[in-house]
């Protein structure tokens, strides 16, 4: 069993593992692009974004404010406009509103980065076993030579263990020259997505609290008239009784 594996990957060689490491860079290059031009047409200002919309939340503007978020192309604008959509059925249905678009655009921010940190923490080891192929094959042409004349031996051996080791060395820098990029674009995109979501939040607190502002005020105003109701029923009681006392 033993001589059949090492015969299948003396046979194979380390090439192959090259090969699959060269297309997992295509392919990882590919969604480092697709994700970095995602980012960069999602980018705003955040800091100005909030203080436009707590400008025109203050002043009474919901309608403005949802066309200023409307303009910005940020994953930020588009969880609170879900928000400002169902605002009217009150505060609970905006917050959960919120809740399901930020939920929705953290899938989309986070879309294919799984691949990059697979990558990133396996393609090293892909690139172990294009060594460890390369060290069988260096061993089984010692083996070779050792069972040959003495001067076979002295000429083919060092060549042969030399090209086996040099393509084990070979296999494991590709692995890492893979690796790094994919760690060091995953780690990067991660901050950039974190960043994205605590922007997500503070706005969306933003409006929460003009409309918790508003329904209270809307509460105290509507308990207000209802005690003047009150307090006029009973004065006009008080009076038709005194009007019949006499």
């Amino acid at each position: 069993m033993i001589e059949r594996i090492k015969s299948a990957m003396v046979g194979l060689g380390a090439g192959w593992v090259l090969l699959l490491m060269l297309f997992l860079s295509v392919v990882s290059l590919a969604i480092m692009l697709e994700r970095a031009w995602l980012y960069w047409s999602l980018r705003d200002d955040a800091a100005t974004l909030m203080k436009d919309l707590g400008r025109l939340l203050r002043g009474g503007d919901l309608e403005g404010a949802r066309a200023r978020l409307e303009r910005s192309p940020s994953a930020e604008a588009a969880v609170v406009i879900a928000g400002i959509v169902e605002a009217k059925m009150g505060v609970e249905a905006a917050e959960e509103a919120m809740a399901g678009a930020s939920a929705l655009q953290r899938l989309k921010l986070e879309k294919r980065l799984t691949f990059l940190g697979t990558l990133g923490n396996n393609a090293p080891f892909i690139g172990l076993l294009g060594t460890v192929i390369g060290i069988v094959g260096a061993f089984d042409e010692l083996g070779k030579a050792k069972n040959s004349n003495l001067a076979g031996a002295a000429q083919v051996a060092p060549e042969a263990v030399m090209t086996n080791i040099a393509e084990a060395l070979v296999a494991t820098a590709v692995g890492l020259l893979v690796a790094i990029p994919a760690v060091a674009a995953f780690n990067w995109f991660q901050r950039v997505v974190k960043t994205t979501l605590a922007n997500t939040d503070a706005l969306s607190h933003v409006l929460l609290a003009h409309l918790k502002a508003t329904g209270e005020s809307d509460s105290a105003v509507e308990e207000v008239m209802e005690t003047a109701a009150h307090g006029a029923d009973r004065k006009s009681k008080a009076s038709r009784a005194a009007k019949e006392a006499e």
